[in-house]
């Protein structure tokens, strides 16, 4: 009876630990976490070469001859360093990743974190307006899942159960 009890416990621990794993994780020792897309284009010169972790919504796909353009509207990263949708946007970048990134799979509205080097700004335009957009070389790319609740927080749930149909 005490080894099926402790058995149960030990099950109990593993499935919460499981519950609670977090994002991609990166190493955020040289990164500048206090250095946004908007703060970046104001002071170009200075954040130059900087690592940067920055995430957001993808808002569009470019393939060229040998590196993928992401136009990104970045967020405010929570604690797993995921996009926080429901704060206010932190401005737009450009992300160049070397190599092909498959359109469909890095779609529009898709969520994605990266860390990587700010390198310069690129002039384009949002409807009507100029803008100018920070751009960054990525090292690491993440992109969330589809299916996952973005825009409230996640609640631990917990269950067991036995299913019986007749």
């Amino acid at each position: 009876m005490v080894r099926i009890k402790r058995l149960i416990q030990t099950l109990t621990v593993v499935l919460l630990l499981a519950a609670c794993a977090s994002g991609p994780g990166y190493d955020t020792r040289q990164v500048s976490l206090a250095t946004t897309p908007r703060s970046a284009i104001d002071e170009l010169e200075a954040v130059r070469g900087l690592k940067v972790l920055w995430g957001g919504v993808i808002l569009n796909t470019s393939n060229m001859a040998s590196v993928t353009r992401l136009e990104i509207l970045a967020y405010p990263l929570d604690g797993q360093q995921l996009p926080q949708r429901d704060r206010e946007p932190l401005g737009r970048f450009l992300l160049e990743h070397q190599g092909f990134l498959e359109p469909a799979t890095y779609a529009e509205g898709r969520l994605i974190t990266t860390v990587g080097t700010v390198v310069s700004s690129a002039r384009g335009q949002v409807g009507e307006l100029d803008y100018i957009y920070p751009v960054i070389e990525a090292s690491e790319l993440h992109l969330w899942p589809r299916d996952s609740d973005y825009t409230t927080p996640s609640n631990v749930h917990f269950g067991i159960g036995i299913g019986i149909g007749l």
